[in-house]
């Protein structure tokens, strides 16, 4: 990931992204008929983020909204580290968290100030990842979102998620998807938009092929 221990974060610019990207030889044509990377930006405080993204794992979209919704209501309406604390586990239970999830947003909740939330905008993408996947119950992958999505670090490459590797095998025309590990050097064509490549991979598996040629 981009930028490296020591650098200053920088932010996704959309409209460099697709001019960089749309020049590519395989992936340009897909890029030129999707247009700008449209990465939307995410409102709220990084802990209720990092605490949906916990909830919304391995849910389904409805299910995971139902239940994210009864836990703003059992906090207080306000989803904070605090707010957590105060709440008991019985009303965490009741909205319908799992005893994982409910551990792991205690969790959270308890690192909050060590990890100081608030500030992981000032840190370079391997810090941010290093820190973030200390809770338990978050992982490489919900760390990738939380900089492409919250942070919108421009040169992610969240190589363990499958939607990106199916999306990359069509794009390519490979008869499997790769796995994680070959992945990872598959990126490197994309430096520093990887972020933006993530999202047209994702985009390539709800259109149809485009018909022009690079």
């Amino acid at each position: 990931m981009s930028p490296g221990k020591g650098a200053p974060p920088v932010r996704l610019r959309p409209k460099a992204a697709f001019e960089a990207l749309s020049r590519d030889a395989v992936l340009g044509p897909w890029v030129r008929a999707i247009g700008w990377p449209r990465i939307g930006r995410v409102h709220g405080t990084p802990f209720a983020y990092l605490a949906r993204s916990i909830i919304y794992q391995q849910l389904a979209g409805a299910a995971a909204a139902t239940i994210h919704g009864r836990f703003v209501a059992a906090v207080g309406g306000r989803v904070t580290a605090a707010s957590v604390s105060r709440a008991s586990d019985e009303a965490l239970r009741g909205a319908g968290l799992s005893k994982g999830k409910l551990a792991s947003i205690r969790d959270l909740a308890e690192r909050a100030s060590r990890l100081a939330l608030n500030r992981l905008d000032r840190l370079a993408d391997d810090d941010v990842l290093a820190r973030l996947t200390t809770v338990r119950g978050v992982g490489p992958w919900t760390a990738h979102m939380y900089l492409m999505f919250f942070l919108r670090r421009p040169d992610v490459w969240p190589v363990g998620d499958l939607g990106v590797r199916s999306g990359y095998a069509r794009v390519h025309g490979l008869q499997a998807t790769p796995a994680e590990k070959d992945m990872r050097s598959m990126g490197d064509a994309y430096r520093p938009w990887r972020s933006a490549a993530s999202w047209y991979f994702w985009r390539a598996l709800e259109m149809d092929a485009p018909t022009e040629r690079a």
